[in-house]
């Protein structure tokens, strides 16, 4: 028994495994941890939200605006927006989940493709956290992420 105990105190300890990463969701639009919840710190703007007036991407159309959708849940609400070019080349998608909602912003985990516009074959697409902001009293939020596929300035308004 001596020599069992000899020989464990020879043997270094072993360091505590580290806890796992959060894995993020498939979809974005799913809680990433248990008891996700959209934070709503403003009810004025997840009101605007949930009745919004569309969403537009400027190389698409300013004056014909494209459908954008909030679903609240008991969790995360979520954000499925569509606009598509009158002559059908052009087309912009968001979906995913609102993280937060706050006084003239929301943050926004999930997809944005574009495609087919401003040039044919264009494609743009990521999915990550992505943030919008109403500026200079405007009645839009606007994507704060301006050139984050190829150099093009692409504004994405979500309307109220």
């Amino acid at each position: 028994m001596l020599t069992a105990c000899t020989a464990a105190a020879d043997t270094p300890p072993q360091p505590t495994p580290a806890p796992p990463e959060p894995v993020a969701p498939r979809d974005p639009a799913e809680p990433a941890y248990p008891g996700e919840k959209t934070n709503v710190l403003s009810q004025t703007d997840a009101e605007r939200l949930l009745h919004n007036k569309g969403a537009t991407l400027q190389w698409i159309d300013w004056d014909t605006r494209g459908t954008a959708v909030v679903t609240p849940s008991e969790t995360l609400w979520r954000l499925r927006a569509a606009q598509s070019a009158r002559d059908g080349k052009g087309r912009l998608i968001l979906d995913g989940a609102l993280l937060e909602v706050g006084e003239g912003y929301f943050t926004f985990r999930g997809t944005i493709r574009i495609a087919d516009t401003p040039d044919p074959g264009r494609m743009c697409e990521a999915t990550k956290t992505w943030h919008f902001a109403v500026t200079q009293n405007r009645k839009y939020y606007r994507l704060r992420e301006f050139e984050w596929c190829d150099y093009l300035t692409d504004y994405i308004d979500i309307y109220f």
